[in-house]
């Protein structure tokens, strides 16, 4: 047990006598025994990897999953599109993923959903909002610490900068495009993924962040390499809305 954790084999310090007495009810064989415990500590190891990565995400709980995704309440969505996206081949071939659609179709959704997914096949991935990642940029600028702060979006594999223009106040205190596009460029030019999701349609982009000049620029590497995925539909949380009405007004009276 000592030799354990100095190698750091955590599980089979913990698990070794139950290791020990299966394979002699199975009647393992030396090769066959070791073949089983290193199985069990890589698996075991793994876990932990998947546990810290997703941990480290940030992402919100409750965690979304695709399964839980209802794709006949938005049928304009195609879902083969999403399946396609959910092998993470987009994070080998360095492409990022755009939602743009209403609010309340799903948008965040998916994109935690996939960011979720890329955290289980052991992706470095990180989680913010567009107001969050801004006003975190902003402190840097004030507090001289950006360039640190820049790197932390810079450095994972993957990251997702969900619900730009939910809050039309989030870009109040920088007045300009510039911190979005120091992220933006830095990724483009390190050619890592991103996922954005945004209900602000491409036109207006240039009126909401205020800055023609940025928002040109931030288009030009967005749009260029990124899968377009347009989500069209009735909002599910009104929906759900509806149906917690409708369970509180039996035979539909008030």
């Amino acid at each position: 047990m000592e030799n354990c954790r100095y190698l750091g084999l955590r599980h089979l310090e913990k698990e070794h006598g139950r290791l020990i007495r299966q394979a002699g009810e199975q009647e393992v064989g030396y090769a066959g025994f070791i073949r089983q415990v290193i199985r069990a500590e890589a698996a075991a190891k793994t876990e932990r990897s998947i546990k810290y990565r997703i941990e480290e995400s940030k992402l919100p709980k409750p965690y979304k999953l695709l399964d839980d995704f209802d794709f006949s309440f938005q049928p304009s969505l195609k879902k083969k599109r999403i399946m396609d996206l959910s092998t993470l081949d987009f994070l080998d071939r360095r492409e990022s993923v755009l939602f743009i659609g209403d609010p309340g179709t799903g948008k965040s959704h998916l994109a935690r959903a996939l960011a979720l997914l890329a955290c289980r096949k052991c992706y470095k991935v990180l989680y913010t909002t567009c107001s969050d990642m801004l006003a975190d940029l902003n402190r840097g600028v004030y507090e001289k610490t950006l360039l640190a702060r820049l790197r932390k979006y810079a450095s994972p594999q993957l990251l997702v900068i969900d619900e730009m223009g939910h809050d039309r106040l989030e870009l109040e205190v920088t007045k300009e495009a510039h911190l979005l596009f120091k992220v933006i460029n830095e990724r483009y030019n390190s050619e890592k993924s991103i996922i954005f999701t945004t209900n602000v349609e491409e036109p207006d982009w240039a009126d909401y962040l205020g800055d023609p000049v940025s928002t040109k620029a931030i288009l030009d590497r967005v749009f260029h390499h990124s899968v377009r995925v347009e989500v069209k539909g009735p909002s599910y949380r009104k929906y759900q809305g509806e149906l917690l009405q409708q369970k509180y007004e039996p035979d539909g009276q008030e």
